[in-house]
């Protein structure tokens, strides 16, 4: 929200001051190569004059100091001429005149370098001074400085009913019911917001919401993606990660365990779970393509999710060639990848028959039968065992060789066994030992079916195994599969701290040495992506805005010390997620008004100094979930399979072919209808459209940070999606059977205003309270001349109890409060984090 309370001309003369001091360089009597140059250098020549030693135009690197000829570099950027002038004409990223004027003054300054931000291991900053009472906590000290320093002013504490809403949007991804709110208004005591804060990430929603970010990251789905697109059956993997931000698992471990939870010396059901990360990329089916290209294809997929969830780095950039922007070669690439090409398992889908297939696994995997499921498979295994010995006793045996001498002759039998043998086989004929066998065969055909009736219910997931025998890793040229060159062994990028132990001949590195490396404390990159990612999720944007990307062409840090402040504080307190996500939200800088003046969205529209209180739109899951929590229908079950809430009919037949598995979309009804979203099957070739048309991703590829878009579309969905109508008429019934909320005068108010704090967490405005109030009558008058209509939309609804509503002037009635109840909905703040 703006405030609108200056003058333009002292708006005007404000933003121009500001505009000014943001492109001018950091210090007007020194330019910084970090913040000022590499941008210039990384976005405009790199690409020819950078880490990639194999595609070094004119022979220099312009990344390395001393390797340049700085005057001619001055010399080329000034030229006019096309064929002097660099970058050249066809490159089509000519530099501006400001950002000529700043490498000319780098290079008058002796042209120092510096190594990129990222890969320093971070230090930890001096606190700053304390010069506001309030803001008096670390993280409102860093903030307050910078955005002082470029003219600004923060905005007060938001109310109550907002900084509720917000805590729980943020925290758990669903809205404050009306008891947790005047709880909250009603607490007097000094703690009171943060006990708040204790009491929401306490809750198991907490788990769900957080997981939720995380399965983005890893692209966890419910099928292979590519081609058929099969099932595939992972969500153990989901719950583990929902348990782990629940149970506040370390976040190091946390990441051992998914980089190498299967190498633990005796590993947990848990951490075999976790290991499943491995598992979670795209893989083709069986007869597609060559089996040794799929192989590779899913190595550099583990290594590029590895690059991206832990590192924040693009890994993939370096698997044809040198990296083009950062200092990962080739090299470094394949060093990596051999860590994770010693995989114990098939490189495509199994094949179509048996129980594997119709459960979406792919050996190695684990099961977890419930006991129940442990003793039935274990009796009827036992049976079919018997019986299987029993048919091979009963197979023909082989007619004996007339030349061959008489084996009886020459070994006297022993008695009694052959003779009773020999009176059983006289006693039965061959045709009833042939109908005795097919009676035995058809009971091991029945029994196999029960054991896979019980089978397929036993919930498995995917899990890593090493092979014995260590498989050698190549650089492949140019990354063709087929084109193997020197052979690399397993290590860490050589411009990072050092795997230690790395160059012993005699020892053989593993995935867990490669946990452990990533989770050392003098590793740059780790703690700072994690830290930079929760921010992100509190805030709508990472201290870093590229969270995927800490290298060259990702964007400098807002606040450096503040971020390197939040690395050393997390790592300390022995990487505590909800303790990071606690110290967050306490601040004042989280607690901030999003109300602010014009003239600081106009220098500050993304809001990177933190002036103000983040706004943006919620995404996809945040807002269907809050519809069906208002409207008092989410299910609050958690964990197991996933669900497939109902969806326009037809859709899958795009994509799906008639041999994929599942090729049709049947939804489920009932309490599954209404599960969290983050239970919601995720078909990565047509990924739940409610989903997507809110910038959700398919899951093909790692994701850090979803885009956010506006459009038509997303309107025209909240309007018309049926769920969400469905959902209006459950909450209009609920509200007109409540009694407490009939007025003496017959009046629609009260009503009115609960249904509009029930979905806003606020109390209407008088000016709300009547246009809702017209609206209603509108609606009332409107399906009263159409009472089809009427009946139309009540019947659609899948509550019982609305069904239950036969006569027309109460559905006349139920359909134009079910109208008002949409129009809430579709209010921009209820679909809007303020």
């Amino acid at each position: 929200m703006v405030s609108t309370a200056a003058s333009p001309i002292s708006l005007g003369f404000s933003v121009f001051t500001l505009l000014l001091a943001s492109v001018l360089p950091s210090n007007a009597d020194e330019v910084s190569f970090q913040e000022d140059v590499r941008p210039i250098l990384s976005n405009h020549c790199f690409a020819c004059h950078g880490p990639d030693e194999n595609n070094n135009a004119a022979g220099f690197r312009l990344d390395i100091e001393g390797e340049a000829d700085l005057d001619e570099v001055l010399v080329r950027i000034e030229s006019e001429d096309p064929d002097s002038i660099m970058p050249p004409p066809d490159m089509h990223k000519p530099l501006k005149p400001e950002q000529i004027t700043i490498l000319k003054q780098w290079i008058e300054q002796g042209a120092p370098y510096e190594t990129h931000w990222a890969f320093v291991s971070p230090s930890k900053p001096p606190l700053l001074d304390l010069v506001h009472d309030e803001w008096d906590a670390p993280i409102d000290r860093f903030v307050r400085s910078k955005m002082e320093s470029k003219g600004l002013t923060p905005r007060p504490r938001a109310d109550r009913r907002t900084l509720i809403r917000r805590l729980s949007l943020d925290l758990t991804g669903l809205p404050p019911t009306a008891e947790e709110i005047d709880a909250f208004l009603n607490d007097d005591s000094e703690t009171a917001y943060q006990d708040l804060v204790d009491r929401i990430i306490a809750k198991p929603a907490f788990g769900e919401h957080m997981a939720r970010y995380w399965l983005d990251l890893v692209r966890f789905a419910d099928t292979n993606g590519m081609h058929h697109d099969h099932y595939r059956e992972m969500t153990p993997y989901r719950d583990w990660v929902i348990r782990a931000f629940n149970e506040n698992l370390p976040f190091d471990q946390f990441i051992v365990d998914q980089i190498a939870g299967d190498l633990h010396p005796d590993p947990s059901v848990d951490q075999l779970t976790a290991s499943g990360f491995n598992r979670l990329h795209l893989i083709i089916d069986r007869g597609t393509a060559l089996p040794e290209e799929s192989f590779v294809k899913n190595v550099v997929d583990r290594v590029s999710a590895v690059g991206t969830a832990f590192m924040g780095l693009t890994l993939q950039c370096a698997v044809c060639h040198d990296h083009k922007y950062d200092p990962i070669s080739q090299k470094d690439f394949y060093s990596l990848y051999a860590f994770f090409n010693n995989f114990d398992g098939g490189p495509e889908t199994g094949g179509r028959r048996g129980t594997d297939f119709q459960r979406g696994l792919q050996p190695p995997y684990i099961e977890f039968p419930t006991e129940e499921q442990s003793q039935t498979l274990t009796r009827l295994s036992a049976e079919i065992a018997r019986l299987q010995t029993e048919a091979k006793d009963l197979q023909p045996k082989p007619e004996p060789d007339k030349k061959a001498p008489d084996a009886s002759k020459l070994h006297p039998p022993s008695g009694r066994v052959e003779r009773s043998e020999g009176r059983a086989e006289r006693q039965t004929s061959p045709e009833q030992r042939k109908q005795k066998l097919q009676q035995v065969q058809a009971a091991i055909a029945k029994l196999n079916q029960e054991r896979d009736s019980v089978l397929v219910n036993v919930p498995a997931t995917l899990v890593m195994k090493e092979r014995a025998e260590i498989r050698p890793a190549h650089i492949l040229i140019r990354g063709a599969y087929d084109a193997p060159g020197e052979v690399v062994t397993r290590n860490t990028p050589s411009f990072l701290p050092p795997l230690p132990g790395a160059d012993d001949p005699d020892t053989s590195k593993t995935r867990m040495d490669l946990a452990q490396w990533m989770v050392d404390p003098t590793n740059p990159l780790t703690a700072r992506v994690a830290v930079n990612r929760f921010w992100q999720q509190l805030f709508g944007v990472g201290l870093v805005k590229t969270s995927e990307d800490f290298g060259a062409q990702g964007q400098l840090p807002s606040h450096p010390q503040l971020l390197d402040h939040l690395a050393i504080e997390f790592i300390d307190s022995g990487w505590d997620v909800q303790g990071l996500m606690r110290s967050i939200v306490n601040t004042e800088t989280y607690q901030q008004s999003s109300i602010a003046p014009q003239e600081s969205f106009v220098v500050d529209p993304q809001n990177r100094l933190l002036a103000r209180g983040s706004r943006y739109r919620l995404d996809a899951e945040v807002i269907r979930d809050q519809v069906l929590s208002v409207c008092g229908l989410l299910s609050p079950t958690m964990y197991g399979k996933s669900v497939k809430p109902p969806q326009p009919e037809g859709l899958w037949k795009i994509v799906a072919m008639p041999t994929s598995y599942p090729n049709s979309y049947v939804p489920d009804s009932g309490e599954k209808a209404v599960r969290r979203s983050v239970y919601t099957f995720w078909k990565r070739g047509l990924p739940p459209p409610q989903m997507t048309i809110f910038d959700a991703p398919n899951r093909d590829s790692c994701i850090a940070r979803r885009e956010r878009t506006n459009t038509p579309l997303q309107a025209l969905m909240l309007m018309n999606e049926p769920q969400f109508f469905s959902a209006s008429t459950t909450l209009a019934k609920r509200l007109l059977d409540d009694e407490t909320l009939n007025a003496e005068d017959g009046g629609h108010q009260k009503r009115l205003a609960a249904a509009y704090e029930t979905i806003t967490s606020r109390p209407p405005t008088d000016a709300a309270l009547e246009s809702l109030s017209r609206s209603l009558e509108t609606f009332q008058s409107l399906y009263e001349s159409q009472p089809g209509q009427a009946t139309a939309l009540v019947q659609r609804c899948t509550d019982p109890v609305v069904q239950s509503v036969t006569s027309a002037p109460d559905q006349v009635r139920l359909a134009a409060w079910t109208m008002v109840i949409h129009s809430i909905l579709n209010l921009d703040c209820v679909r809007t984090r303020e």
